[in-house]
């Protein structure tokens, strides 16, 4: 399986950034890690290698990104303006930076969104608000309104809000969105919910399944047994998913 492994100083972020890429063909997969993750967890957790039959027959080529989480949702030290501030950042990053980078590397025109956990907010978001750009968006174990506090996981914006808060968060904007250009791509998008019965954040998916009921817009929510957010249990549904 082919690796790569690159590194530059992103103009978006003002910081050097890594990401890992596998494979040499196929649709590309941008795959973003889980909570507070970083670009290599997914293979240390074994997680590439459950799909390494797709990746080497040149099915997929999967693009493992770095997050600025510590630095965005998860820093308690800065003002929640600056926290969704940054998280625009990331999202500038990857949508001038990744995906470029990908489209030169393969030409191939189908890009997947994915990501678990914390990583399936990042996927789903972006692919909804650029639904344009993606044939497909996966979300393990994933929570889209990062402003809800539920069990020990508490509003990640400690309160505060504006329109960059409502416009990143999935279960807010979706409800409300009218704009029929925005719609009909989002109903051209394979999209893929997967959340155990015990996650916390089940609620939230079904939230997110209604809305995407209320507009027309088709999708699959799979319900595992248990907690099922640990990367035992990603290694297995990746592969059905992906």
């Amino acid at each position: 399986m082919k690796r790569e492994y690159h590194k530059w100083y992103s103009p978006n972020l003002e910081k050097e950034m890594e990401l890992l890429i596998f494979g040499h063909a196929g649709a590309k997969v941008i795959f973003f890690p889980p909570r507070m993750g970083r670009f290599y967890d997914y293979e240390n957790w074994n997680v590439i290698a459950s799909i390494k039959d797709k990746i080497e027959n040149g099915f997929l080529q999967v693009f493992c990104v770095d997050s600025v989480d510590l630095e965005s949702f998860y820093n308690s030290f800065k003002h929640p303006g600056y926290r969704i501030y940054r998280h625009i950042q990331y999202e500038k990053y990857v949508l001038e930076e990744v995906l470029p980078l990908a489209n030169f590397i393969n030409t191939n025109p189908h890009i997947i969104s994915a990501g678990c956990s914390l990583g399936a907010y990042h996927a789903v978001n972006v692919a909804m608000r650029h639904p344009h750009l993606f044939c497909k968006v996966v979300g393990l174990s994933g929570r889209y309104d990062l402003t809800k506090s539920k069990g020990y996981f508490k509003d990640l914006l400690s309160g505060f809000h504006n329109d960059f808060v409502y416009f990143n968060m999935p279960n807010q904007y979706l409800k409300n969105l009218e704009d029929i250009y925005l719609i009909e791509h989002l109903k051209r998008l394979d999209i893929v919910l997967a959340i155990g019965k015990e996650d916390t954040f089940l609620e939230s998916n079904y939230l997110l399944s209604t809305i995407l009921k209320e507009k027309s817009i088709t999708h699959q929510l799979y319900e595992w047994e248990g907690e099922a957010h640990k990367a035992c249990y990603w290694r297995k549904m990746v592969p059905l998913y992906f």
